[in-house]
């Protein structure tokens, strides 16, 4: 591929987001894999991790300042939930396949022979990198801007039916599984008057409490002790959102 071409396809990109770069390099090596700066420069760092760390963070604050402006009376636990499906792998990965990032994501012969433009990891480092590209060009604004527009229908589907991910099915499925039983839920303590209540909520298999969680009703604080079973089960990571 030509330096034009290169540009080119990157112009068209830029189109394709609304998002118009200051620094066309810096989009340029967004789209870098580390398997190709290795191939051309011996790997002098001109590949996209750093800004896939940075993109990472940038799309975490960003996700987290919108859940709690648009849902205020939200527990810490139930935010918690809605952003770790929200900026998990498989939705980072489809909007990833949605802006055709794997034709874009410039690898080694090696990666790209093994179907690496296809791959979950590729993508999802991939769109985090244009998000940390997008801050570094234009600051949070610009970055938060894109991310909300990225996230508009993921965001207003739970506006109107809750959380995308049901953690309660999840564990059933893990314990029916592995303990050969069905997690049982008990209410800890219901407190509050009856337009404002709030529950704790704690969940047993194995013949312990696995979690406990808090909900403004029973089913979200249900929700939120299998959420916090997972995570103590090692199947969740509450620092990288599943991914």
């Amino acid at each position: 591929m030509t330096d034009r071409s290169r540009a080119s396809e990157l112009k068209k990109f830029e189109k394709r987001i609304k998002c118009a770069f200051r620094n066309k390099r810096l989009l340029a090596q967004a789209l870098v894999h580390r398997s190709y700066a290795y191939e051309q420069a011996g790997g002098k760092g001109y590949d996209n991790e750093r800004l896939e760390f940075l993109g990472d963070a940038v799309l975490g604050l960003v996700i987290s300042g919108s859940i709690f402006r648009r849902f205020p009376d939200f527990l810490e636990g139930e935010m918690t939930r809605i952003r770790s499906a929200l900026v998990s792998r498989s939705t980072l990965e489809g909007l990833a396949r949605k802006l055709g990032l794997g034709g874009l994501i410039l690898l080694g012969k090696g990666e790209a022979a093994s179907g690496g433009a296809d791959q979950s990891r590729n993508l999802v480092g991939a769109y985090e990198s244009v998000i940390g590209a997008i801050y570094v060009d234009g600051g949070f604004k610009k970055a938060e801007k894109f991310i909300e527009a990225q996230f508009k229908a993921e965001l207003k589907g739970i506006s109107e039916g809750g959380t995308s991910k049901d953690y309660k099915s999840v564990l059933q499925e893990y314990t029916s599984k592995f303990y050969k039983a069905t997690p049982k839920y008990t209410v800890v303590s219901e407190e509050g008057p009856e337009h404002r209540k709030h529950f704790e909520v704690a969940v047993l298999f194995g013949g312990t409490v696995r979690g406990r969680g808090e909900g403004k009703n029973k089913k979200s604080a249900e929700q939120d002790a299998a959420y916090k079973a997972l995570f103590n089960e090692g199947l969740l990571d509450k620092t990288s959102q599943e991914k």
